[in-house]
Formats: structure tokens, sequence, C-alpha cells
């Protein structure tokens, strides 16, 4: 993949097809340099929009008409090749398309090339990810009608957590209902995990198969894995993106028993239990206020008491699983905060680290509050465990896995 000869003038178009959005990167892979970027977002909606920004030039922004999909998917080829805004003359120019896909279930556990095959398991999985895998579906049908010819390639949250051992991945349920329903831990954010505990690597100037890593993703979806030279073998996030630790709207763990008294008490719904956990908790629940840490910080420093509280056990489960994980691992040379919150809150990194000193971690609370976007240390010298913020590239570790399988055929 990195010989300059196979990949010279290779773009690569990533795609992340939600339920009412559709974002994408374009990559000339020789330098891995993005191109353009943007998003077609509320489809279907009459406030939809359309963003595209080609890098040196100035962000186009529109309102828009957008039916589904197929006319998101249409509107983004036509900005890319606009004679004014666009960046490329011929769509042949496009090498391969890879497709973010949420869930694998037990059926993916790698990235794979699109065939009917593929996509027959695809089909598959959307009882497993009913929330996202059916709009990944029409995103690639989209993109096959529009772009034909042009290999498509489906990367999947789940596959780099594929390597988990069997005892991390059971739940402690019948052993019957992992056979018959394929209830298991699968985990989430693979792609990012995997790339920024590559970039640690490159950082401590390690091989990455020497490393034990814990890694942690905290944006509105948070999940921390621990990752054994290069493996996966534990993870936060389990059967759903909702397990491990507290996000933005979405409670985390939680003892299975309050959903039984719940649906005894207060007679819900499962639809309306599946909407009070995964939107209505999480700091957004505790607080009362928001989902989005800098208004929670914010809030604290207004004296806001359910602010402070949020922050507290935000930060407090996402200790226990960095230790738990020290534990797993027998030790750990680093870990890293990425995503939203881990990149960008100094607040969340430091309450998250204290105390930590007996498990090697010497927190630099002077290097942890500079302000900087740059991959770096926030960690003292004589620290054991290096901690690491490494701001993660998904888009571009999709199109790096794309080439990846092209080049193999």
């Amino acid at each position: 993949m990195n010989n300059p000869i196979t990949i010279y003038g290779m773009k690569a178009l990533v795609v992340n097809a939600g339920s009412s959005s559709v974002k994408y990167t374009l990559f000339e892979m020789n330098g891995e340099k993005r191109m353009a970027k943007g998003l077609v977002e509320c489809i279907g909606l009459p406030e939809a929009y359309f963003s595209h920004f080609v890098f040196g030039k100035e962000e186009v922004k529109e309102a828009c008409r957008v039916r589904n999909h197929l006319d998101a998917v249409e509107l983004i080829i036509r900005h890319l090749m606009d004679p004014e805004d666009g960046i490329i003359k011929d769509i042949n120019e496009i090498a391969v398309i890879g497709h973010r896909v949420v869930h694998g279930g037990s059926r993916f556990f790698d990235s794979v090339m699109v065939n009917e095959d593929v996509m027959e398991g695809l089909r598959e999985c959307f009882d497993i990810a009913p929330v996202h895998t059916p709009h990944h579906y029409a995103g690639i049908e989209a993109c096959q009608k529009l772009l034909p010819g042009i290999p498509e390639i489906l990367v999947f949250d789940t596959a780099f957590h594929q390597t988990m051992p069997d005892y991390a991945y059971i739940y402690g349920l019948p052993y019957n209902l992992f056979e018959k329903y394929k209830i298991r831990r699968y985990g989430f954010h693979g792609t990012s995990h995997k790339y920024v505990a590559q970039r640690a690597a490159a950082m401590l100037q390690r091989p990455l198969e020497e490393l034990k890593l814990i890694t942690c993703h905290m944006g509105n979806g948070c999940s921390i894995a621990a990752i054994d030279h290069g493996k996966s073998v534990d993870t936060s996030m389990g059967f759903t993106p909702l397990e491990g630790l507290v996000m933005g709207t979405r409670c985390g763990d939680i003892d299975p028993a309050v959903i039984v008294h719940l649906m005894e008490h207060e007679h819900v719904t499962a639809e309306s239990l599946n909407t009070l956990l995964n939107k209505k908790s999480g700091l957004y629940g505790i607080s009362g206020l928001t989902g989005d840490m800098r208004t929670i910080v914010k809030a604290i420093a207004g004296g806001s008491y359910r602010a402070r509280l949020a922050l507290d056990i935000f930060c407090y489960r996402a200790k226990k699983y960095i230790s738990s994980y020290i534990g797993v691992l027998n030790g750990a040379d680093a870990v890293v905060f990425t995503a939203g919150i881990g990149e960008n809150s100094p607040t969340v990194r430091e309450k998250t680290c204290q105390n930590l000193d007996r498990l090697g971690i010497i927190f630099d609370t002077e290097a942890n509050s500079s302000a900087s976007s740059d991959e770096r240390v926030i960690s003292k010298g004589e620290s054991s465990v290096k901690v690491l913020v490494i701001p993660t590239n998904e888009e571009l570790m999709i199109a790096r896995e794309a080439i990846s399988v092209v080049c193999r055929k």
C-alpha cells in the first residue's frame, strides 16, 4: 500500500452515509492529501443544506433539495466535478470508494470489496444495527448506481475488535443466545482506535507489535480499547454503542435490572426505553443541560452542581476503564486521548488521569494545558506510562484500508 508506484495518482473517495446525512472526503493517496470534503445534511427535510470545501478555496454552502441518499450522492458528484468549485475533471479519476460501516456483526471480520454476496451479508446486519446499517446500505447503492465500475470497499467500525478473545466478548447469558442471535461484545470506533495506535507507535518510535496501549476515543460517543501488540483484546462498547463510558446522550454501563424496574413501574415501551438510554441520558441526562462537554465545563464555572456531577461521572468512568485495562494488559506503554473531547478538553484529560501515579501515569499539567492541535505528549519524562494526545483521522484510515483491499486484488 505504501509503494508510491502502486498508489501514485490514486484518488480515494470516503463516504459516510447516515440516517439523514452523507459526509465525504476526497484524498490524493500519493502523499495522503485531502483534496475536498463536504456534507449533505437533513436529507428529505425542507431545511436540507450542502457544504463543499476544496482545500485552497472558499467553502461553498447552500440550501438544497434532496429526497434521499441517491440525490445526495448525485449532488456530491456534481460539485466534485464543478468547473469552478470542483476538484476533478472525470469521475474515473476516483480509483476507489471507501464506505464507513458501523456494524459488521459476526459476518465481517475485515474490510471487503462490495459484491452481491457482501450486500446480502450487509442486509443480514440490519437487525443488529437498525439505526445505522440500512442508511449505509442506501449510500452504497447510490454509489453503485452513479459511479459504476469504481471498486467500493466497506470498512467496518467493528472489524478492528474481532481479535478479542472469546472470554472478553461473550456475555454471562445462556450460551444458546449467543449461538442463536450472535449476542456478544463487538466494539466500535475501531477505525479510530487503529489509526491512533499506529500514530502512537510512530511517536514512541517503537514497533506497534511491541506495545501495550490504551486508546480513549472521546467524542459524543466514547469508547476505550486495550490494544496488546497491535491487536484489540478488549473494548468498552459492546453489542451496541450504548455500553461502556458515559457519553453525550448515552448512559453507558448500567445494571440491566434498571430496565426491568422501569418497565414494571413506568410502563415504558421498548421504543421509549431505547430513546431514554440512547438520547436522553449521559451528560445530557445528568446535567439537564446538554450533551456537549464544552457547555458542561462553562456551566461548572457558573456554579452548576449537576454539570459538575456530569463531569465527575464522565471522568470517573473513564478512569475505571483505563485502570482495569492496565490490569488486562499487565501494564501499559501509553494512554492515548483522541476525538472531540479527548483532543480538545484539558479538563477531562487531567481529571481522568489524576491519582494514577501508582499505575505509572505521572501527568504533566502544564503540557496538558498548552493550546495545540498537534500530536503531543502530556505526561512527565519520568512517567513509565506515557500519555498522548493524537488527533484521529478516521477518513484517512478508511481511504488507506480501501486502497489496501484494491491493491490486494
